[in-house]
């Protein structure tokens, strides 16, 4: 058997090089990040502020894991961040912030409207789908809820049915 060379794992070093040398602003967020990014925006809009203890609390983490995020925020010009002061969104990191909410509240809709999951239930669904759904599938999924709102009675009798299914379903 012929050895051929390790082009894959060359061709990945040279990837993860470039993605280094892209600006901080274009390279992928971890969810976890964008939720950093979320709660601080959800934060400074509701009270007008976010402090680290705040965004802890909303996060449910401890005060010294918020300050690695926001250092590893704040190196990559998302937000404006000294220790022991308020923390703000730059632009890029408010653009950012928007599209997650955006998508938090398409994804909370849907399970809520169309699918029935209730209150928290489907919060913490949203919040962890949110992350994984693709851009071009979220929006789709955008364009079909406003597909259904426009019809709101062929939206009654199609959720009655499908309460009943579900229903159908849980008893099998």
């Amino acid at each position: 058997m012929l050895c051929m060379p390790n082009f894959q794992s060359q061709h990945q070093s040279r990837q993860r090089s470039a993605a280094k040398s892209r600006p901080a602003e274009v390279r992928k967020l971890s969810g976890n990040m964008e939720d950093y990014l979320e709660a601080i925006y959800n934060l400074s809009r509701d009270q007008g502020f976010a402090r680290s203890k705040d965004i802890a609390q909303q996060m449910g983490v401890l005060v010294p894991s918020v300050t690695g995020a926001l250092r590893t925020l704040a190196a990559r010009e998302l937000i404006l961040y000294e220790p022991y002061s308020v923390v703000r969104l730059t632009a890029q990191g408010e653009k950012i912030a928007r599209r997650m909410v955006r998508r938090h509240n398409t994804l909370r809709t849907f399970l809520e409207r169309f699918l029935g999951v209730t209150g928290s239930e489907a919060d913490d669904n949203a919040c962890r789908m949110e992350h994984a759904v693709s851009p071009a599938v979220m929006d789709r999924l955008m364009a079909f809820i406003d597909f259904v709102d426009q019809a709101p009675e062929v939206r009654r009798r199609w959720l009655e049915n499908f309460v009943e299914r579900a229903k159908q379903d849980e008893q099998s």
